[in-house]
């Protein structure tokens, strides 16, 4: 049986403002925006590429808007993500890469792992609610 993660709840306070965000800046598909009366609408988006999605809107949890932290997007190259996020005007921290070694518990150094590691090298942002998200490279 397989098991597979199909779409995650982000609790935002402003669906329309977490729309734009994620359209114009993150990149994402807006695939649906349902909204049949004030007490309940359901936004879903996609990442490109990914079979995963996400969704907010209202009725849909109780968590506290800024409550979904550390969920990854993986990409191949993490220096041309680093640059399509920024050039659409999305606040990215700079590429910093897991120290070598035997575990990965050591610390990070600035830039792209020199050896290209795959799971090596990571850069992150927040949506204006403060939902946080890891931009990891599987080279």
């Amino acid at each position: 049986m397989d098991y597979r993660i199909e779409v995650v709840t982000l609790p935002v306070t402003d669906v329309d403002r977490a729309v734009r965000f994620y359209t114009e800046q993150v990149g994402f598909t807006l695939d649906l925006d349902y909204h049949p009366n004030d007490g309940f609408r359901f936004v879903h988006l996609t990442p490109p590429g990914s079979p995963a999605s996400v969704r907010f809107g209202v009725g849909l949890t109780d968590a506290p808007p800024g409550s979904a932290l550390g969920t990854y997007l993986v990409v191949e190259d993490i220096e041309q993500a680093h640059r399509e996020l920024t050039a659409r005007g999305l606040a990215v921290s700079p590429i910093r890469h897991k120290t070598p070694g035997e575990s990965w518990q050591g610390d990070f150094r600035p830039g792209v792992d020199p050896a290209r590691r795959p799971y090596a090298s990571f850069l992150d942002f927040a949506d204006p609610d403060g939902n946080t998200w890891l931009v990891q490279e599987r080279a």
